[in-house]
């Protein structure tokens, strides 16, 4: 007798017999067909098969697996070269009597100079330039950068206001605007009560100042793009989305997409070309370098900062290393939240070859970093170099040439 099998019912017998073995050894296995997922609960332990665990699973904030790796470890507690900190927090230590306290913490992780970025202006902004100079050892080592009011963007005389700030500001000592924050474009609003948008041309004045006083503008846009996408198990910021409900601006909050926000800052970078802009985070590109590399290629007005996105660097470390090495010029060093024993973690990535270390915070990444080991004349551009060529008034006596 000829028997006739069709190719659809052989693989319907290999899944049978795949399915079958399974069972033989846990009982729980579970065939699926060519192109599904496994169902939630299981996974898949062999092509087209699926399996669940013997035992209860645990949950994603006590799953912590024990790193059985033996590899060299070369830990960096001090910066290789004396660093500028592009994107310094450091308020609480702004006052006369704390000061000095920030220098020591200075000193041991060899940042050279503090870019604080709180957004301050007017008497304030005076009070913690005097406070700085007033102080021998750090009237060197920290400069300001001023804050600018888009609150009520386009009411009557506000754009006069704010130019007429922003130049005794500048005339006072701030070296440079921001942090704009990530409100802007997402929750700030104009004096209409209207959403400014990011390319608003109401704020035109705002940037055409900035490029006549020879300022850099430090622009935070948005958040990572998965904090704009659904919270599901395949985000890989769940953990963190779960823990933070300011961070969640994905579907059903009303907020512009991801995808808006980047199109109006390009666009805001791109029809002012004579101001220079520093997208923070990396502009939350890190995670796609081309993106990024695109931006630098079609606006040279534009640097890009790194605070907050270690985690994305370090999981890349050839795509990294290639990129800081092609753009060079193009960043800078940043570290946003003042933790002193954070810093290290950023010397180690930039400066070994290290395998498979921790990041410093467990919601924002589940993964294990690697080190990029950049060139010295590389790791100069990023630690100093690039910060002194664009923001004015910086003191680099003390820095290498």
């Amino acid at each position: 007798m000829q028997i006739h099998c069709s190719v659809a019912a052989l693989a319907a017998l290999v899944i049978i017999a795949g399915s079958a073995s399974a069972q033989g050894r846990g009982g729980r296995g579970t065939a699926i067909q060519p192109g599904e997922q496994c169902p939630p609960g299981t996974t898949e332990i062999r092509p087209r098969t699926c399996m669940a665990p013997e035992f209860a699973p645990p949950s994603i904030v006590d799953y912590r697996p024990r790193n059985t790796l033996k590899v060299p470890e070369h830990k960096v507690p001090k910066a290789k070269f004396p660093v500028i900190d592009y994107h310094a927090h450091v308020g609480g230590f702004l006052t006369p009597q704390r000061i000095d306290s920030l220098r020591m913490h200075m000193d041991a992780l060899n940042l050279g100079m503090m870019l604080v970025t709180d957004n301050i202006s007017g008497d304030r902004l005076k009070s913690v330039v005097a406070a700085v100079q007033a102080t021998p050892t750090m009237k060197d080592r920290v400069r300001i950068f001023t804050g600018v009011r888009l609150q009520g963007a386009g009411g009557a005389g506000w754009a006069e206001s704010v130019v007429k700030q922003l130049e005794e500001d500048v005339a006072a000592g701030a070296v440079g605007i921001g942090e704009i924050g990530k409100g802007f474009g997402l929750s700030t609003q104009k004096a209409d009560g209207s959403l400014l948008k990011i390319d608003d041309p109401v704020l035109d004045p705002i940037w055409e100042a900035a490029a006549r006083l020879k300022v850099p503008v430090f622009i935070h846009t948005a958040e990572p793009e998965e904090f704009f996408a659904p919270i599901d198990f395949n985000n890989e910021r769940w953990l963190e989305l779960a823990l933070f409900n300011d961070r969640r601006n994905g579907p059903g909050t009303g907020r512009p997409t991801f995808a808006d926000l980047m199109t109006q800052r390009d666009n805001l970078f791109k029809r002012h070309p004579k101001t220079t802009f520093v997208a923070a985070h990396m502009g939350w590109h890190a995670q796609d370098l081309g993106r990024l590399g695109k931006m630098f290629d079609e606006m040279p007005n534009v640097y890009a900062e790194l605070g907050a996105v270690l985690y994305d660097i370090g999981r890349q470390p050839r795509a990294a290393r290639d990129f800081f090495i092609k753009y060079q010029d193009r960043i800078l060093f940043g570290k946003d939240s003042f933790q002193p024993e954070e810093y290290p973690y950023y010397w180690r990535v930039f400066e070994t070859q290290d395998d498979y270390f921790d990041y410093y915070r467990d919601y924002h990444a589940f993964w294990k970093l690697y080190g990029v080991n950049l060139p010295d004349d590389v790791l100069k551009k990023v630690y100093y170099k690039n910060a002194m060529r664009i923001t004015p008034n910086v003191p680099s006596a003390s820095f290498p040439r």
